[in-house]
């Protein structure tokens, strides 16, 4: 079948979010066609090019949800953007009949808007059918309408989008908060609708583009989802939304680091809450990649029925041959591996490695990983190193000796750390500090490798862990020491646990039982579904028929022996004789 892939800076540009994880889909559903509708992050995501598809992989569809900071209409759009846009363009003006339909669906998406903000600030309570009702409304009366005549992105930078949302910001019932939007507010508010509403003025949406794939699959929600939701509008094409960390919890984290005014995060946040209430409506499937996802998503409205968590799979046989050997690694040294963030804790966990030194003077902490991309990344290791300096200074056996520090920073690629699987293998426990984290990917890799593990109660880490680690709440460098001692002195236990967690992993995280359940879940989506029909009225079950797939003649096996051969063609021969 033809799978239309939807992506949000991911693949299959060389750096972004699931990206390995749709990379693995694609090349190990091999049987199937996909189609990739791809939306870009930034200007430095495209320049970094992307990866190497493999050959069912028949289009890549690309377009950019950024700007270089200037007003698209005066001419600043990113490049390729206009090219990208249905004809009309951005600079296209509305007539009064096209004024008139833009106002009527944008009040519309904009009152649903600011009735879900004020059902927020006033505790949760109340109906919001019919607000629901406004904005699926709004929702696709413009994109109807960016799809005959073009012109939204103009539109929504308008005057006359300002003065809709003024007014649905001074209605009454609306929040303190709303009502408090100034006219720079509103103007950034309709920026960066425009921003998030962009999908609806692609050239996705016709007979050869969605119109042509038999299933949908978003790699996340939010604006990933946007086409697909046009797609099953448009063309009746069902829709499988797979989230690995939720869109609406990662835009709620991000909104505090942004420069906007709380009224303006208050809309957006509001605006992604009825966009992931509609997605999950509209949904086929949703396929959470844990629990913890999960249960955002039956907050948000998702039909519990439509819910099958499928645990993203991970590459095990990198780490095979350290799972399957009898190395425990350095038995007094703890290593934490991943990327180094605020959210990672680091601070915490020097902290908690000062009381495991006074229990154990000969433990040792290895911190492998590179700083996040950005200047808090860099920021934060030199830091981290700080702190690691002044709590633990250089150690000399003697006068004349040359001092050696018990906590290391290293990166892997270097000289001491090869790869992951060494990281790995230089100690006898892993440890996670974080506290935030969604699907702790680092902790699955120790598994694989037959580690012991200790970690913070956050995000999936309790479903992944399911007993075969010991896990500390966050925030407490007390607790987290305090376990790691434990493990430290009992190597038993470690390699029980280990065993344990290793044995886990393989039975659930792997690449193979990942494709399993999606080869399965795409047969089972096209089974319910309507049967589309040509325009002549025959049906169409698939856009490219199975047999399509195989190499050769494919009524002909090859190395078929010359008498089945003649006995084919003997039969068919017959079969002709008595049709005619």
């Amino acid at each position: 079948m033809r799978i239309g892939l939807l992506t949000d800076g991911g693949y299959p540009y060389a750096t972004g979010e699931s990206r390995l994880w749709c990379d693995r889909l694609v090349r190990g559903l091999m049987q199937h066609e996909f189609d990739l509708y791809a939306l870009s992050r930034s200007a430095e995501q495209e320049a970094q090019g992307w990866v190497q598809l493999p050959p069912q992989v028949s289009r890549v569809r690309t377009a950019p949800l950024w700007t270089t900071g200037e007003d698209v209409l005066g001419g600043h759009a990113p490049k390729g953007l206009l090219a990208r846009l249905v004809t009309g363009g951005v600079g296209r003006s509305y007539g009064r009949r096209e004024r008139h339909r833009f106002t009527t669906h944008f009040t519309a998406l904009a009152t649903s808007v600011c009735a879900a903000e004020a059902t927020a600030e006033a505790g949760g309570g109340g109906s919001t059918a019919d607000a629901d009702t406004q904005f699926t409304d709004g929702l696709y009366g413009l994109a109807e309408l960016a799809r005959e005549h073009g012109g939204l992105p103009t539109a929504l930078r308008s005057e006359t989008a300002v003065r809709v949302l003024e007014a649905a910001c001074r209605a009454p019932g609306t929040g303190r908060i709303v009502q408090a939007a100034t006219v720079p507010d509103l103007l950034a508010l309709a920026a960066e609708l425009d921003r998030v509403l962009r999908p609806l003025s692609l050239d996705w949406y016709d007979e050869e583009s969605l119109g042509a794939v038999d299933l949908c699959h978003a790699a996340s929600g939010g604006a990933a989802a946007l086409p697909g939701l046009l797609a099953k509008r448009f063309f009746g094409v069902p829709l499988l939304v797979t989230e690995h960390g939720v869109q609406l919890r990662a835009h709620y984290l991000a909104a505090a680091g942004t420069p906007l005014g709380a009224p303006v995060r208050a809309l957006l946040a509001a605006f992604h809450g009825r966009l992931a209430t509609e997605v999950y409506r509209q949904a086929a499937l949703i396929t959470p990649g844990n629990t913890h996802a999960r249960h955002w998503q039956e907050r948000c409205g998702a039909d519990r029925a439509k819910l099958r968590t499928v645990y993203p799979g991970m590459e095990a046989a990198r780490f095979a041959a350290l799972g399957e050997s009898k190395d425990e690694g350095g038995p007094d040294t703890l290593v934490w591996v991943g990327r180094i963030e605020p959210s990672k804790d680091l601070i915490a966990l020097l902290h908690a490695f000062t009381e495991v030194r006074k229990a154990e003077p000969d433990a040792r902490l290895r911190i492998v990983g590179a700083p996040a991309p950005g200047a808090e990344g860099a920021t934060y290791l030199e830091h981290c190193r700080a702190l690691a300096a002044q709590l633990f200074p250089d150690e000399a056996a003697h006068a004349h000796a040359v001092g050696d520090n018990p906590v290391s920073f290293e990166d892997i690629g270097g000289a001491e750390v090869a790869d992951l699987a060494e990281a790995y293998a230089a100690g006898g426990i892993v440890v996670l500090s974080s506290v935030v984290e969604g699907f702790p990917i680092s902790l699955v890799e120790a598994m694989f490798c037959g580690r012991a593990t200790v970690s913070t109660d956050v995000g999936a880490v309790c479903e992944v862990i399911g007993g075969t680690g010991l896990v500390v709440p966050p925030r407490n460098p007390r607790a987290l020491a305090d376990a790691c001692i434990t493990l430290l002195r009992d190597p038993e236990r470690r390699a029980r646990l280990g065993a344990a967690a290793r044995a886990r992993a393989l039975e659930l995280f792997t690449v193979e039982q990942n494709l399993a359940a999606f080869r399965g879940i795409y047969l089972e989506l096209i089974s319910h579904s309507p049967v589309r029909r040509e325009a002549d009225g025959a049906p169409r079950p698939f856009a490219t028929p199975p047999e399509a797939q195989v190499l050769g003649s494919w009524t002909v096996p090859a190395h078929t022996p010359s008498w089945a051969i003649e006995g084919v063609c003997a039969g068919a021969r017959g079969t002709a004789d008595r049709d005619v």
